[in-house]
């Protein structure tokens, strides 16, 4: 009977630490070391947007470049020293990434109400999430209900709703350059994570799938990092927002067959055969600034700016899934809010392991 009650006690305590290490990310990981770090991170992100709505987008793709090299662990954030390789100049991040000011913007203020508490990595997550709820739109405008000091000193809070300009009888010429709207999905944000003190460049250069990725090649990249073919489709709905540089889609429109020809034209105006590498397009041309399902509508009509997107609607296995995304909003928006707290918890680093980083571009 000994070996078998030993047994069974080792499974229970293997069990009980797995369940721990499960529920080591949780929202409410801050509620009492750092209850407003919402409201703060909403508020810069607010600002922000409003500043420049690209960036929204920005701090999304920041934050799946994050995730697929490593873990969810702000390791894309870490500068490049003397002693030090990061991935910002790894192939598909160099030149390309966008948002390390806003993070470490929000990192300052973060710092200044909770010191030494708040990883640069849940700031990144937050931010992301944020960055899609909070899109630009002609016709709202953004109202502070009140300001509050969060302590003696301590950094100014602001509370906040979005209001529609419709319901107070507003035209957009009132708007006065302040344009908000709720526009994505929201989710919940498991917290928890801490700063990695490492990096890497090579697998920067191998994780992230190329705007010329077939869709065999999506489905290995996603699914490295424990992702479903439905999970990849619905995150590439992430391109309903943001621009990509000529270099990344002139290929797709001059030399792929499964491309609306009038669409394909268009482009090559601001895309040269040779040049222009930097030359900027919006990947969603219908809605540029709104998170909405346009993208799917896009690929149905073979008007996708990447080639790596318009594989999602090749008469392959996600034509159906596209198609239903295409005309059902609510169901891609419950889909990418899924997906995103999926890919929110890869490989995290928890507990004693990583850092709380005082600076996101280097360790402590």
């Amino acid at each position: 009977m000994a070996p078998s009650w030993r047994s069974c006690l080792t499974l229970f305590f293997l069990f009980l630490l797995a369940s721990a290490s499960m529920a080591q990310l949780s929202p409410s990981f801050y509620s009492l070391t750092c209850p407003t770090l919402p409201v703060v991170v909403l508020l810069r992100m607010t600002q922000a947007v409003l500043e420049e709505p690209r960036m929204g987008a920005s701090i999304l793709r920041l934050f799946f470049h994050d995730c697929f090299v490593n873990g969810c662990d702000a390791s894309v954030l870490l500068d490049d020293t003397v002693t030090f390789t990061g991935e910002k100049n790894a192939g598909p991040n160099a030149n390309s990434l966008r948002g390390f000011d806003v993070i470490d913007d929000i990192k300052s203020a973060v710092e200044l109400v909770c010191p030494g508490t708040v990883s640069c990595a849940d700031i990144l997550a937050l931010a992301a999430r944020d960055g899609v709820v909070l899109v630009s739109t002609p016709c709202a405008y953004h109202v502070f209900d009140s300001l509050v000091s969060a302590k003696p000193g301590g950094f100014p809070l602001v509370f906040e709703r979005i209001v529609d300009l419709g319901r107070r009888g507003w035209t957009c010429a009132d708007r006065r350059g302040v344009l908000l709207q709720l526009g994505g999905p929201s989710w919940t944000v498991p917290l928890g994570r801490r700063d990695a003190t490492t990096a890497s460049q090579s697998a920067a250069n191998s994780n992230l799938p190329s705007p010329a990725s077939s869709l065999s090649q999506l489905f290995s990249a996603f699914s490295a990092q424990g992702l479903s073919a439905r999970d990849m489709t619905a995150l590439s709905g992430a391109h309903t927002i943001g621009q990509a540089r000529c270099v990344n889609f002139r290929s797709h429109i001059y030399n792929d067959a499964n491309i609306d020809a009038d669409f394909a034209s268009q482009r090559q105006q601001n895309c040269p055969s040779s040049g222009g590498d930097n030359n900027l397009a919006p990947l969603d041309l219908q809605t540029a600034t709104e998170f909405d399902n346009a993208y799917y509508q896009n690929l149905v009509g073979f008007q996708s700016l990447l080639h790596s997107d318009q594989e999602l609607f090749n008469n392959g296995s996600q034509d159906s899934l596209v198609q239903q995304y295409s005309t059902d909003s609510s169901t891609f928006f419950s889909d990418f809010a899924a997906a995103m707290v999926k890919m929110g918890n890869i490989k995290p680093l928890t507990g004693s392991n990583g850092e709380i980083r005082l600076d996101c571009r280097m360790v402590n």
